[in-house]
């Protein structure tokens, strides 16, 4: 009896085991491996990743080719700015009764003439590219600038094969940070345009430039990130809202490399290379380029009109996304928002024409959705004044869109030229005469007469009796001179001139809005 108990306990405990395994087997693994597998079916994330195959494999990136075809157009940019000599801008009239050897000490000792300082010549260097066969170049205005919203005043091209050319400035924007450079002569290498709206996360992309004073480099990387902006286009217009929609790569890209090509794997331009995040200075794993998408319009108008051609919604904003919540409560603002918050808007607008009221918040331009004024700006940066684009707004709960024909900003001076330039500037002005001129040894100006309140020149240090001899490095002469270079020009601009009788020369920046 024991034995037979003694049996049928061992049966029990094998029909037990076998079963457990068996329940495992069916239940436990099978639910394990459809962890990280396809036995089941590919997820519907990898649609079209596979093309039919089986598995995971790997194709062969060829960048040689890419790179042979976009070397010879890009090219590296040399600029030089001659000493210069700085003063206080206070005019001291030069001393003829003899001050003695006290003034000529004092003179020499704090430089004489209100203090003026010498800064040494500027050399810098960056790259840039041919984008046509008569020798256009597109490259970036931080690349040309001399630091005091001009430019410098001699830039040199080097080709890849070592040919060298003086450049001219063709025009420049700030707000996006490019600009356009000209040198003659044709049959130039140069990049074809690529698409840089279906650009993907993770495409190969090389960075073409001429870093850290070395010669032609290519590094290749992979896109980070599209549409992203750091912020850093407004420290170079104070005027205009700053455009940043960047393609964030982590090719290496290196003090130099600015104003480069961003190439994708047929060789075409999908991008002019701008800044790097670098703590200390030199790359540390990002970079960023601008898209070719807002570089052909802002070339194209540069090249046609000699000015961006900008269009305007018309309304004001503020930078929601990078205020406090306590900020948010004082101006009214819901926190939270997902868009751009209206704080105002201009009256002969093409935002108040379409409805667009204040408290409104902007979501989407052209059904591309948008977080900040930024954002907003970069999308708007694609079209001129007399383009119609949809906007989509949030107004009190509901989301509503509408057409919004773009206007051009009021206020600047693109009129100039049918109008009297004095009373634009807020001062009488007049042409120097020919022999005064030639006694005060300058090839001619433009005198500052009576100075009126209210008017740009009563914003600046400027006296009356100042000779404006050049307006952002540009020769004044005449009336004329002076409305033609205005009439291209917006926002701070700098006049160098003379006060006769007095020495050296003096600069003063003049804000045109």
């Amino acid at each position: 009896m024991k034995f037979k108990q003694y049996l049928l306990v061992v049966a029990i405990s094998v029909t037990s085991a076998l079963a457990g395994v068996w329940a495992y087997n069916k239940i436990a693994v099978k639910q394990t491996a459809i962890i990280g597998s396809n036995e089941n079916g590919t997820p519907a994330n990898y649609a079209g990743f596979f093309d039919g195959k089986t598995g995971f494999t790997s194709e062969t990136v060829d960048l040689t080719k890419a790179a042979s075809a976009a070397v010879p157009a890009v090219v590296h940019i040399k600029t030089k700015i001659p000493a210069k000599k700085l003063t206080n801008n206070v005019p001291q009239h030069r001393s003829n009764n003899g001050g003695g050897v006290f003034d000529d000490w004092f003179d020499n000792l704090f430089g004489g003439n209100g203090g003026p300082n010498i800064i040494p010549e500027q050399r810098a260097s960056g790259s840039g590219v041919i984008i046509s066969e008569d020798g256009y170049i597109v490259t970036n205005n931080h690349v040309i600038s001399d630091g005091d919203n001009g430019v410098a005043d001699e830039i040199t091209v080097t080709l890849h094969n070592r040919q060298t050319y003086k450049a001219r400035v063709i025009g420049r924007d700030p707000s996006s940070d490019i600009a356009v450079l000209k040198i003659d002569g044709n049959k130039f290498p140069f990049l074809l345009y690529g698409n840089s709206s279906n650009i993907q996360l993770g495409q190969w992309v090389l960075a073409i430039g001429y870093p850290l004073t070395l010669e032609t480099t290519v590094t290749a990387g992979i896109v980070s990130a599209t549409g992203r902006t750091i912020g850093i286009n407004g420290r170079q217009s104070s005027n205009e809202a700053p455009v940043e929609s960047f393609i964030q790569t982590d090719a290496a890209v290196n003090q130099g490399n600015s104003g480069g090509a961003l190439v994708n794997t047929n060789g075409e331009l999908i991008g002019i290379n701008s800044a790097i995040l670098a703590p200390t200075g030199t790359y540390a794993g990002y970079s960023f380029a601008i898209p070719v998408s807002i570089i052909k319009k802002i070339v194209n108008d540069i090249i046609q009109y000699g000015s961006v051609q900008r269009g305007y919604l018309g309304i004001s904003y503020q930078q929601a996304d990078q205020m406090s919540d306590e900020q948010l409560k004082q101006s009214g603002i819901p926190a939270n928002i997902q868009g751009v918050y209206v704080s105002g808007v201009s009256s002969d607008g093409g935002a108040a024409a379409a409805g667009i009221k204040k408290g409104d918040i902007i979501t989407k331009v052209n059904n591309n959705a948008v977080f900040s004024g930024i954002e907003m700006s970069a999308q708007i940066a694609s079209y001129r004044p007399g383009d119609k684009v949809a906007v989509a707004y949030l107004r009190n709960g509901h989301e509503y869109t509408t057409q919004i024909e773009l206007k051009k900003k009021a206020g600047n001076f693109q009129d100039l030229a049918t109008s009297n330039i004095g009373s634009r500037l807020g001062a009488d002005l007049s042409t120097l005469d020919k022999s005064k001129a030639h006694e005060y040894g300058i090839d001619g100006g433009v005198i500052v007469g009576k100075i009126r309140d209210g008017g740009p020149i009563s914003r600046t240090r400027i006296n009356e009796g100042f000779v404006i001899t050049t307006v952002n490095g540009q020769d004044v002469t005449s009336i004329e001179d002076l409305t033609k270079i205005l009439g291209n020009a917006s926002g701070p601009v700098k006049l160098d001139g003379i006060y006769p009788g007095y020495n050296g020369s003096y600069t003063y920046p003049l804000n045109l809005e």
